[in-house]
């Protein structure tokens, strides 16, 4: 098939982009003017580089042409001073112009990248799709808005859209997860509170299969799924996997959560205001008090979604890649 990747030069959108293309797909990656730079990589991997920006819908028509499926896997993260507005901006207008250029090229099935954050804490793990939707900052209000404006572009008929719901996404390549294993290899990682609050982790390659499948299977269509690993753990479990990885022990001795939590949001006050990365932010906190557990069986029933690396397979090639980069 003829897709379009966007977000093609970041984690996510670079994988699946390299992925569909191996797969013999003919693969158009939309790439910020401002980061035609790291597209080396994805020319090499035989994917066409076209210039676009989300905020800009002049620019995507032409990305949109000719495209059988849209896999959307843009978006702004967390960034600090940036501004709600920016978040709105790219998050979910950027994606209502997309699909506007999707419906008037003539695309068959748009595949929207939103978060598994959309539901906030989740007091009665696992969460389904169907589970209370709780969006706890700007980043995940704007995907869950960005969310709502595909699925009712999908209602309104000419375009097939589908919805996933990635959950906690690592593997090599992603650098979201190193202060986590840098902590633990070092010793020096605070477990803040008892650790008993769940997370759920999904290998790249699984993430990039499960968006394969959305984009292909016809039962997809209009459907929402969570995309996420094998299994979920307690956070300390986690961290135990890791230092096992790393052949440290554990870290042994608890801090209490909330001033810790006082002090990020002292940080903030500080920073932010001033564009300056704060050394501590609250929801670098919600780490460890917000469950992440979810059930991903609509998608093993209707897509067939098998993700097949395990946790521990998972934490060994990412400490590995690591490594190699002389990060730990």
């Amino acid at each position: 098939m003829r897709v379009l990747v966007t977000g093609a030069t970041g984690f996510t959108g670079g994988h699946l982009a390299r992925s569909l293309a191996r797969q013999g797909h003919r693969v158009r990656g939309l790439v910020r003017p401002a980061s035609r730079d790291r597209a080396a990589r994805l020319s090499e991997s035989d994917v066409d580089v076209t210039l676009g920006d989300l905020t800009d819908a002049g620019s995507l028509a032409p990305a949109c042409a000719g495209v059988d499926v849209v896999y959307h896997i843009a978006a702004t993260y967390r960034t600090a001073g940036q501004p709600d507005s920016v978040y709105r901006a790219v998050n979910a207008e950027g994606t209502r112009a997309l699909l506007d250029a999707a419906r008037r090229a003539g695309v068959t099935r748009f595949v929207h990248c939103s978060t598994g954050g959309v539901h906030g804490h989740v007091e009665r793990p696992p969460a389904d799709e169907d589970a209370p939707l709780a969006p706890g900052d700007v980043y995940q209000r704007s995907k869950l808005e960005g969310e709502r404006l595909a699925r009712a572009a999908g209602e309104e008929g000419g375009l097939e859209v589908v919805v996933a719901r990635p959950i906690g996404i690592y593997g090599p390549g992603d650098t979201r997860f190193l202060k986590l294993f840098r902590g633990v290899a070092r010793r020096r990682f605070p477990m803040l509170g008892s650790g008993r609050v769940y997370y759920h982790l999904t290998y790249i390659d699984d993430l990039v299969e499960g968006f394969r499948l959305c984009g292909e299977m016809r039962a997809a269509a209009g459907r929402t799924y969570l995309l996420g690993g094998p299994r979920y753990t307690t956070l300390a479990e986690l961290v135990r996997a890791i230092a096992a990885e790393l052949r440290v022990p554990p870290p042994r001795w608890r801090v209490p959560v909330w001033p810790v939590w006082l002090a990020g949001a002292l940080a903030e006050a500080l920073c932010v205001p001033l564009g300056i990365e704060p050394p501590l932010y609250r929801r670098r906190v919600d780490f460890f008090t917000k469950s992440r557990a979810f059930d991903t069986g609509r998608a093993r029933r209707e897509l067939g979604f098998a993700p097949a690396v395990d946790l521990a397979e998972g934490i060994h090639r990412t400490a590995a890649w690591y490594r190699v980069q002389g990060w730990l």
